[in-house]
This record gives C-alpha cells, structure tokens and sequence, in this order.
C-alpha cells in the first residue's frame, strides 16, 4: 500500500522523462485519461457552472452526509430504479472519492485477518486494473486467478476466459472484484459469468465487487453493453472518470445495505465525505438524462469509430512476419497486445520504445505475480498496454515506432537491458 503500484510507477517514469526532455516530442500511448471530446468537455462545463449558481454554498461552504448529497443519492435510487427496474433506496448507496477509493475500503472492509481465517481480494481473472494491486496493505493480501486462454483461426486475435474450477476451490476469499470492461483488455463479462460468479460468491460467501468503469450505464464504452447486475452479493461500482471528468475524483457504489453501511461508516471516519460540488454536477446530469444523451450521442460512438482505427492501424502496420495478436475486445479505452515470441520482453520493449519516444505500458503490472505463473508461462511478460485515447497523429506515429521496433528486435539488430 505504501509502494507505488507498477503502473503508477510508469506513470511517474514518463512524467519525470516528458518534464526533463523539453522540445521532444513524446508519443504517450500508455496514458490512461479518457480522450479529450470537445462537446463531452462543453457538457460538464455548462452543469459545472449551473451547479456554482445554484449550490455553491450548500456544496462547498459546509460539510455534508458522509453517505452523499441527499439529492445526489435520490437521483441515482431514481436513475437506477427507472432504468434497471431495480428496487434499490439510499441505504443502498454510498459516493465516494472516486470508485477505487471505494474499492480500497472494502478489501479494507471484507479481507484480511478474521476469527477463524485469513481471506484475501481475489481477482477472478488476470490480468486486471494493476491499481487493484495497491489496494491491500500486503502484496500476500491479493491473488489473481490465471485465465484459459483460447486463440482464434486468423491468427491475430485471442481471449481468455475465467477458469471457474480453479476460483471455486480457493479457500481464503474474501472478496472478488473484477473490472468489465476489462482494463487492460476491454474483455467484458457477459450476463452468464456474471452468474457463474455470483454462484462461486455465494458458495465462499463473500461479496462480489464489479467495477463499471468503462460500462453500463456510463461511460458505455463497450460495443454490446452488459446491464449491471442486481444481486445481494453484487457491489456494483460505477465512476465518472471515463465519462469526462477523471480530476474530480468521484465514483458511487450500489448494494445490499450489509455491505453499502460499513462503507458509509469507514468514509465517516477517513474522509468525512467526497467533494460535494461534483456531487451537484452529476445529480443535475443523472436528473435531466443529460449523461445519456452524451453517451449515446457522443461518448460511445466517438470510442467505437477510434477502436476501430487503432485495431485497423495495427493490423496494416504491424510485421506480418511477427506472432502477435490483439485480444478480442468489446470496448473500454485499451488495445492488449501479445507478441507470442520467445525473444520478446515486456520490460525490454518498454525501454526502447521510451528510446524512441514512445511510451506503453508494460503487461507484467497487470498480473499478480507474473514470475510465478503455472499455466501461462512467459505469456504476462509478451503483453502490452496501447491506449485508443490519444489524436489519431499521435497514434499513428506511435504505432508506427512499434512495428518498426518489433522488426528490429526480431531481426536482432538491437538489445537493450531489462531493469526490474
């Protein structure tokens, strides 16, 4: 918890080397921002002003309930009821500062010592958000469950898929939690894994956590979204960072009142609350059905048509006489790549491409233990992270730098050290 994660530390490394570098241009494939949408911008700027003129003092010059803004709350038992045909209430909502804050606290909440075991947060499929990582006090504290792995006849995609048998015979879970969209590989979880996973949750008695980060209802960026499920033993977690608005820390979370109440009690005691401007934002959106209107108009389309031509880029540009292949996504905001060659390396990869000034994230960071794996071998060091965020220039030539980099390391003509 006190370390860095992986991918934080990437971060830091491309920041420390974009400052020190003036006058070069960088191409930063690995950033995780949503993409710069002018008319998403416009949108949240406009509530972001309306909700200064109506609410800025009972926002921002007081304190407020640590379960959220009452209208806030009743907006999203409203939107959620309407929607879903779900029969929630406040008692089955806390807001927090953002969604991984309030990942933090239930595997603060649900794992570690107990009267008669230890449980651990279990990922149910790796590889996943690296930032799960740094969510326990130890790096003992988590385990990810290694996937299936299936390969198609073209011989340019893949997928994994969850190894149940293996999930339901682990015997110190104490929390599940998974991303869908997935983050890195844009896999989402469909409306029968979703159950096969409440079974196991309900077999282990524990909670299972799902991070709607990049899906239904908002941001929606998947081509075919999943509904989030209603359920006793379901947390469904849901952000407004893909949506636009990543600095202002905001994230909700929707369950049954057992798990929702020591949620609402840990922020008391940590937090007090989340910021309560933010909170008028997005109640004013989720009341005038404004948000829809942006993810369907604008959000989803806008990803959709830049997947599609990064996935093209990639297929034109990458060497045709290198075994690589792109998993088979659905949406959020990442291509996952695997070079199946024994001569490649994540982390030498990472270093000469920052050589060349291209930045991507390397895949070890999005496994739990990637030195260690039984069944995929040296498949969690072959991967890498591309963002479909970026300008349609900055992708190109970036890709561009890619390919001509896997040609040179599968011609031999450059080596470069690995650093762990």
């Amino acid at each position: 918890m006190a370390s860095l994660s992986g991918l934080r530390g990437i971060m830091e490394d491309i920041s420390t080397a974009m400052e020190g570098s003036a006058g070069t241009r960088w191409l930063n494939l690995g950033v995780g921002n949503p993409a710069a949408i002018p008319e998403v911008g416009d949108t949240w700027r406009r509530l972001t002003e309306e909700a200064l003129t109506a609410s800025f003092e009972e926002a921002s010059c007081r304190y407020g309930p640590s379960r959220g803004l009452p209208r806030l709350v009743d907006a999203i038992v409203d939107y959620f009821n309407r929607r879903y045909g779900w029969d929630i209430g406040p008692r089955n909502v806390v807001v927090g500062p953002g969604s991984q804050m309030l990942a933090f606290i239930a595997a603060a909440l649900f794992t570690g010592p107990g009267e008669h075991r230890d449980s651990t947060l279990v990922l149910p499929m790796i590889p996943d958000y690296t930032g799960y990582q740094g969510l326990m006090m130890s790096p003992r504290g988590i385990a990810g469950v290694e996937p299936l792995l299936r390969t198609d006849d073209n011989g340019r995609s893949f997928r994994y898929l969850f190894d149940l048998p293996a999930l339901r015979t682990r015997t110190d879970t104490g929390l599940m939690l998974l991303s869908t969209p997935g983050n890195p590989t844009g896999r989402c979880a469909t409306p029968d894994e979703i159950r096969d996973l409440i079974s196991v949750a309900e077999a282990h008695d524990v909670p299972l956590m799902v991070d709607n980060a990049y899906g239904a209802p908002f941001p929606g960026i998947a081509a075919s979204v999943t509904a989030p499920v209603r359920h006793d033993r379901v947390l469904n977690c849901f952000s407004l960072s893909k949506a636009g608005m990543p600095g202002e820390r905001l994230g909700f979370a929707i369950g049954d009142e057992k798990y929702i109440s020591p949620i609402v009690s840990f922020l008391a005691n940590a937090v007090l609350h989340a910021p309560q401007l933010v909170q008028s934002v997005l109640a004013g959106a989720l009341e005038s059905g404004v948000i829809d209107s942006m993810v369907e108009s604008t959000i989803g389309p806008f990803y959709a048509q830049r997947r599609k031509f990064v996935e093209s880029l990639l297929a034109e540009t990458l060497p045709t006489d290198v075994s690589w292949r792109l998993h088979a996504s659905d949406g959020g905001m990442f291509i996952w790549i695997w070079v199946d060659e024994d001569w490649f390396d994540d982390l030498q990869m990472y270093r000469l491409l920052k050589e060349r000034g291209v930045f991507v994230v390397p895949g070890l960071h999005f496994f739990t233990d990637p030195e260690h794996s039984t069944r995929l071998g040296r498949h969690s060091r072959q991967c890498i992270r591309v963002s479909i965020t970026p300008d349609p220039a900055t992708l190109s030539a970036g890709i561009e730098v890619i390919a001509q980099t896997l040609h040179d390391l599968h011609a031999g003509k450059t080596r470069v050290p690995v650093y762990l």
